[in-house]
């Protein structure tokens, strides 16, 4: 595991840029997120060869972004985002899971812990530096349709992954219509103009939704709507986005 070092030069900038852990056995893949990373101005605070370091290094570092492989050794980062979500100090970062194009079954299932989104590991350049500042202001859902389809996919196999537990019935006919339509990979911004509402009625309504069904984020607001039946497979994805 390997700590930067920030300079005086830029540690004003580097101040408001997400601070983040790069957890992958596989060093050529770390290497190459640090050197894209780096050129963003966005500080790499740690290196993970397997989970049991990715659960070290956030506690100690609290990074505000977590780059996690699902596939490493001693612990893989199903477990490792488990534990890191679980402790209060690792409890506010956000983490984004690293994939393959097969899509990792289990993806579905760190979805479900509290992971805020995914990256296929051949991510260009420009859509890496984009996810983690995204993600890191609190923009949980990325690439949403692509995302919708990684749920639909496992959702119909419930026990791959544990379940999320919520009362629909607390929520208004409206939240439910938003509910729904997130679900389908629908942006805020698409939303509002389907719903004809402001931006800003929109994130109302969905901090409301998360808050009532004590979901996280909208990862995890999706992958209800489809344990529950609210959303289903062969219902229209919204536009793809990043």
């Amino acid at each position: 595991m390997t700590d930067v070092t920030v300079t005086d030069e830029g540690a004003a900038a580097e101040a408001a840029a997400p601070r983040v852990v790069i957890a992958d056995d596989q060093t050529l893949v770390r290497s190459g997120f640090r050197m894209i990373l780096g050129a963003a101005g966005i500080p790499v605070v740690a290196e993970a060869a397997d989970g049991a370091q990715a659960v070290t290094a956030a506690l100690k570092h609290r990074p505000d972004v977590i780059l996690m492989d699902i596939r490493m050794p001693e612990m893989d980062g199903l477990e490792a985002t488990r534990r890191i979500l679980a402790s209060p100090p690792g409890a506010v970062c956000k983490i984004i899971i690293l994939t393959t194009f097969d899509l990792d079954q289990y993806v579905y299932a760190a979805l479900t812990a509290g992971a805020n989104g995914f990256l296929l590991k051949d991510v260009s350049p420009e859509l890496l530096v984009t996810a983690v500042r995204t993600i890191r202001a609190g923009d949980a859902l990325l690439a949403p349709s692509i995302t919708r389809r990684l749920v639909e996919r496992f959702a119909t196999q419930p026990e791959d992954g544990p379940q999320l537990h919520a009362n629909l019935s607390e929520l208004t006919p409206r939240e439910l219509e938003v509910l729904q339509l997130l679900a389908r990979g629908l942006s805020n911004a698409e939303l509002a103009a389907q719903l004809y509402l402001s931006e800003a009625t929109v994130k109302t309504h969905v901090g409301r939704i998360l808050a009532k069904l004590g979901l996280r984020d909208r990862v995890q607001a999706v992958v209800l709507a489809y344990q529950t039946g609210l959303a289903g497979p062969g219902q229209p994805a919204g536009p793809q986005v990043g």
